[in-house]
């Protein structure tokens, strides 16, 4: 299938250009957030839908991260930038390597928050029917949300972060990507990169934490390095936005 110029939302007008990817429970809309507190001087971003999200929740496609990235390099061409670096949350850092992997000349740096790695995730039977399932089971979905932040979160929060997901995303194409980022291994590709990367996680979150980050990202990439953010789970942009605002741009500036 063709690559699709994504539907995006821009911030900013400074001359290092980042395209920001959202996860699996989220359209664009998850970094709303944030963007009144980023640096519009420094930084231009395009904050794009994935298939299957959002403007184009009902777009075809085979929902996965090769086919996202190759979705982001025709947004990249549209925008006519050559360079440019990427931030991913969750199946959004999973979705940034595989851009990395297609055109490692193009990309400046990767922040990863909560991400996924490169290669394939390991999963009880148990976990594995939770996830596989939440197409169809807004109850496996918040007990996810709830397990991922540490089951610190309100009621009314885990709720909300439920229906908009059920809202933003076509329910074909969440299964479908469930397949994608949690299976697929890629690692043999961005193993080694020496662009700078840096991984964003949260002290609450059980699953994507610093010990997980520290056997993938950070073994992976020779140039990586970590912060942990006291206050968040798996969803710092909703729990800490403040927190991972500066985390990620004191990263992007320090590429001048």
């Amino acid at each position: 299938m063709a690559p699709l110029v994504l539907p995006h939302s821009r911030v900013g007008e400074g001359p290092h250009h980042v395209i920001a990817v959202h996860g699996w429970f989220a359209d664009r809309g998850a970094y709303e957030g944030i963007l009144r507190a980023v640096d519009r001087e420094s930084f231009s971003y395009a904050i794009p839908d994935l298939r299957g999200y959002g403007e184009v929740r009902d777009a075809e496609g085979e929902f996965t991260t090769a086919e996202a990235a190759a979705d982001l390099l025709a947004l990249a061409d549209a925008l006519q930038w050559d360079r440019f670096s990427l931030v991913g949350h969750s199946m959004g850092g999973k979705v940034a390597q595989r851009v990395l992997a297609l055109a490692p000349g193009r990309v400046r740096r990767i922040v990863g928050v909560s991400p996924v790695p490169a290669g394939a995730l390991q999963f009880s039977e148990e976990a594995r029917d939770l996830f596989a399932h939440a197409d169809e089971r807004p109850g496996n979905r918040r007990a996810i949300i709830d397990f991922t932040t540490g089951g610190r979160h309100p009621d009314a929060w885990l709720d909300a972060m439920v229906r908009t997901s059920q809202e933003v995303s076509d329910q074909k194409a969440f299964r479908a990507w469930f397949s994608s980022w949690a299976d697929e291994d890629f690692r043999e590709q961005i193993e080694g990169a020496e662009l700078p990367v840096r991984v964003v996680v949260g002290a609450h979150d059980p699953e994507l934490n610093a010990d997980a980050m520290r056997a993938t990202w950070l073994a992976w990439y020779p140039n990586a390095d970590m912060v942990e953010l006291p206050g968040a789970g798996h969803y710092p942009a909703d729990e800490t936005p403040l927190e991972l605002v500066r985390a990620v741009e004191d990263f992007l500036r320090a590429d001048g």
